[in-house]
């Protein structure tokens, strides 16, 4: 496999973006590895400069729920493009995607569409402190809610990749009102409210963890949540941006069955552009300027691009969709730990639906704390080798792998093929 090109612009991008690129896991360094440059990319394959082409799993982190460059979609947008790319006013198609929303996930009774996931959650939380007329907020270890400083304390994601958790940059009083409670503990979230009685405005969670790789909620945690907040008088957020649509129609809200007062999305109702949302009960979201004194805006939010694509998706959801994906990660991850148990490997995966991680550890993998004792050089080792026979998968050890309705069975079964042999590489 040549890289001769990749290589050659990476070095050039170096010059002018920071660490050449423009999101830090992009930059392979977690891995040992350069980054490589994508071309084109269709159905579950992308195409590098070099003309290489692998299995993709990453899918633009989540979004192509329907894999890469649908013929539909992109039928749709070109039609969309032809009418205008962005108005700087309302139109039919933000009322039109907002009504699907709510009826796909009915405690969403009003929505405000934004531009990424963290315009979404510092939002949602500038929300709840209006409403409760408290400061703190409560999140998790591991969990990443967006770059915004209040969420930059024992993130997730590509803060964790690169080894800080906490950016410089935010200052102690950005972050003086986030306090941090444990994944699947409801104790530790009790001794939270306990030793700040009255003063945490929201719990933000991600229903399914996502950022430190995949991990399913406990029984009953979710459920528990939803109790406290109930009791101490603080609003539920759920961070959806990852689970919303991804796993079920109505998210992870949906299996369930626990309602949030505010929920905020991202990655598929944009259909691969950029796009995120926030929304719940009609009172909070009419707190919500114009509506409300809750300031919040955005150039290019709603945009008809964007939302025709999320119109387009969110159509295209069926529980047959849902069974397929479920099946083949089923499949792929029976097969990853298969191909490490046969090379004596010591691996973990947890799965979700579409959702696969495979952990590099003996520990079943609930929380922060045994998701960060996998072995990271062992999972490098892995993706070098998964990439060199076709497979691309995440660039980090704490990232959720992505299927999508044009992965088959025969992308997984390649996949599993490769892992079978580079498992026996892995020490």
């Amino acid at each position: 496999m040549r890289t001769t090109r990749s290589r050659a612009l990476f070095s050039r991008a170096t010059q002018i973006l920071p660490g050449g690129v423009d999101s830090p896991v992009r930059a392979f360094k977690a891995v040992g590895a350069s980054p490589l440059f994508i071309r084109r990319a269709s159905g579950a394959c992308i195409t590098d400069i070099d003309g290489n082409t692998y299995v993709d799993y990453v899918m633009s982190w989540g979004p192509l729920i329907h894999g890469h460059a649908p013929p539909g979609l992109v039928k749709a947008l070109a039609a969309a493009a032809r009418q205008g790319t962005s108005f700087g006013a309302p139109s039919p198609l933000e009322v039109e995607l907002g009504e699907r929303v709510r009826a796909l996930m009915p405690s969403i009774e009003r929505v405000r569409f934004v531009s990424s996931g963290t315009e979404a959650t510092m939002s949602a939380v500038r929300v709840a402190r209006a409403a409760t007329g408290r400061d703190r907020i409560l999140k998790f270890e591991g969990c990443y809610h967006g770059h915004a400083d209040a969420f930059l304390v024992k993130a997730g994601s590509g803060a964790l990749t690169l080894g800080t958790p906490t950016s410089p940059g935010v200052t102690k009083a950005a972050s003086a009102d986030t306090l941090v409670a444990t994944y699947n503990d409801l104790e530790s979230v009790r001794r939270a409210f306990d030793a700040n009685r009255g003063q945490i405005a929201a719990v933000i969670v991600e229903p399914i963890a996502g950022n430190i790789g995949v991990v399913p909620p406990a029984e009953g945690f979710l459920r528990g949540l939803r109790e406290i907040c109930t009791a101490e008088g603080a609003l539920l957020i759920f961070d959806e941006v990852i689970s919303g649509f991804r796993a079920s129609a109505g998210g992870a809200q949906g299996l369930t069955g626990v309602r949030p007062d505010l929920t905020c999305l991202g990655k598929i109702i944009g259909g691969g552009l950029p796009v995120g949302a926030y929304g719940g009960r009609a009172d909070l979201m009419d707190l919500v300027s114009p509506a409300g004194p809750v300031y919040q805006a955005g150039t290019l939010s709603g945009n008809p691009l964007a939302m025709t694509a999320g119109l387009w998706c969110l159509n295209r959801l069926t529980p047959k969709l849902y069974a397929s994906l479920s099946a083949l990660g089923a499949t792929l991850a029976a097969g990853l730990a298969d191909a490490a148990r046969e090379a004596g490997v010591a691996l973990q995966v947890n799965a979700f639906g579409s959702l696969v991680t495979p952990f590099f550890t003996d520990r079943a993998v609930r929380d922060y704390a045994s998701a960060t004792s996998a072995n990271a050089d062992q999972y490098a080792t892995f993706f070098r080798g998964m990439l060199k026979r076709g497979v691309y998968p995440p660039p980090s050890q704490f990232e959720a792998w992505f299927l999508s309705a044009a992965h088959t069975a025969a992308d997984v079964d390649k996949t599993i093929a490769a892992a079978r042999a580079v498992m026996k590489t892995v020490k």
